[in-house]
């Protein structure tokens, strides 16, 4: 055991000293280390092996500048990067991120985590992430076709249907895959596989925009009927405006819960009579607008500006964090459950800050890390894989019933491995261990490659 405690301590260190700035791909490193002492006591190869300081490395890292012209004519220049982190389980897979903040740390964690949501799913995808500092805010559609268009020229010489095929995240939907789908297929060849989230024109996935949301609150009703509950009745808080927190919405008011929160980057929203869904997608997704045009016409919600949704003190069962990275921090969790919450499910990637976390398992809340509660995107990326390699375009009741069952399996393997290493419902050591174990299986089997 002193052994193990040393390993994990080591690499640790190792990371921490190489990395000392990436500070959220060093918390995605601590909390998965954190979890999986109990799996190494059982499988110690892995230890003799120092496979956990080959995983934490990634395979390929790439950094490259992407010049495009606005309309005015000048030439800006933004930073691309592409985190190829591993593919022991099959190709790197993972979305391309377009925001001010993306840098090589968010990448790096995003990469990391990305490993074991992949693993999750049960099928052939191994771990990837790339994104661009480039806002597409405020931009017109020629100035996000120009950057697209220089960013795939490089990004082209790196990927393939068989070796990294990337979708979107933050700031990149159908439009900007078609852009970037565009110009790979100039530079190469007509090949459908080469993206995810395409529009449905050309070989995208029916209910790929919706999976994620969809799939996080399909996580949880598995969850719920392990308590033999459902959604009816039940009161969520939601964080977000993005197609996460849409399709989750809509998604929770289908199953009979009232969400009654929304948020963007300026504010959020409280409408006790239950989000307009309507309405939201016609201000976010027609309109591009911001939250303060949902209140305009419906009066009765109220809009905080700037804060957080999570310091918001109003009576809720559960919490569906679906913007961005660390926005629950400690504070925010003791309000979270003040307010009555018993389930936290993670549509974003990592919105909880590791002492909330934490927080939320010592008080027993059922914690569902994104990890494995979000994994319904990545899961239809990968059946959209397989619908371009059969030439064919599924209907999206079919999608979605598969989409189901992938969130039912990944809930009882979660589960599962939290039962088997004495921690029931601690979902967080649950997902990190079930995703380790597949893949530490394949990177020993492969010559730890």
């Amino acid at each position: 055991m002193t052994k193990i405690n040393d390993a994990i301590t080591a690499v640790q260190e190792t990371v921490h000293n190489k990395d000392p700035h990436q500070t959220e791909f060093l918390q995605a490193v601590d909390e998965f280390l954190s979890t999986v002492k109990p799996f190494l006591e059982k499988n110690p190869e892995y230890v003799e092996k120092n496979l956990l300081a080959i995983l934490t490395e990634p395979e390929r890292i790439l950094q490259f500048r992407v010049p495009w012209q606005d309309d005015q004519g000048n030439w800006r220049v933004n930073r691309g990067y592409r985190i190829q982190f591993n593919s022991a389980l099959g190709p790197y897979k993972g979305g391309l991120r377009f925001h001010p903040s993306v840098n090589l740390s968010i990448l790096k964690f995003l990469g990391f985590e990305q490993i074991f949501k992949n693993s999750l799913t049960g099928l052939p995808i191994g771990g990837g992430k790339g994104g661009s500092d480039f806002d597409p805010k405020g931009k017109s559609d020629d100035e996000i076709m120009r950057f697209c268009q220089s960013f795939m020229t490089e990004l082209s010489k790196h990927i393939g249907p068989n070796l990294d095929i990337p979708a979107g995240d933050i700031g990149v939907g159908a439009r900007e895959i078609g852009y970037l789908y565009g110009t790979y297929k100039r530079l190469k060849q007509y090949d459908t596989g080469v993206l995810t989230g395409k529009p449905l024109d050309f070989w995208g996935s029916k209910g790929r925009t919706e999976a994620t949301g969809y799939g996080v609150v399909y996580f949880v009703k598995h969850l719920l009927a392990d308590k033999n509950e459902n959604f009816k009745g039940k009161t969520a808080a939601v964080s977000g405006s993005g197609n996460v927190a849409i399709y989750a919405i809509e998604k929770l008011q289908q199953l009979g819960a009232k969400p009654v929160t929304c948020s963007d980057s300026n504010g959020y929203i409280y409408d006790k009579e239950g989000i307009d869904l309507d309405l939201l997608k016609q201000v976010k997704e027609v309109d591009r607008d911001r939250l303060t045009a949902y209140t305009k016409k419906r009066p009765q919600a109220q809009y905080y500006e700037a804060g957080n949704v999570w310091e918001l003190k109003i009576p809720y069962d559960l919490a569906f964090p679906c913007a961005t990275q660390n926005e629950i921090d400690k504070e925010n969790a003791e309000v979270i459950v003040e307010n009555g919450a018993k389930i936290v499910a993670e549509g974003a990637n990592m919105p909880c800050v590791m002492e909330a976390s934490e927080y939320f398992i010592d008080k027993g809340i059922s914690y569902c890390p994104g990890k494995a509660a979000n994994a319904g995107g990545v899961a239809v990326s990968a059946l959209e894989m397989s619908q371009n390699s059969q030439r064919l375009q599924w209907e999206k009741n079919d999608v979605d019933k598969q989409l189901n069952t992938i969130m039912k399996k990944i809930y009882e393997s979660t589960r599962d491995a939290a039962q088997e290493y004495g921690s029931e419902n601690n979902f967080m050591l649950g997902a990190n261990i079930a995703g380790f174990d597949r893949v530490a299986k394949a990177m020993t089997e492969q010559g730890l490659v």
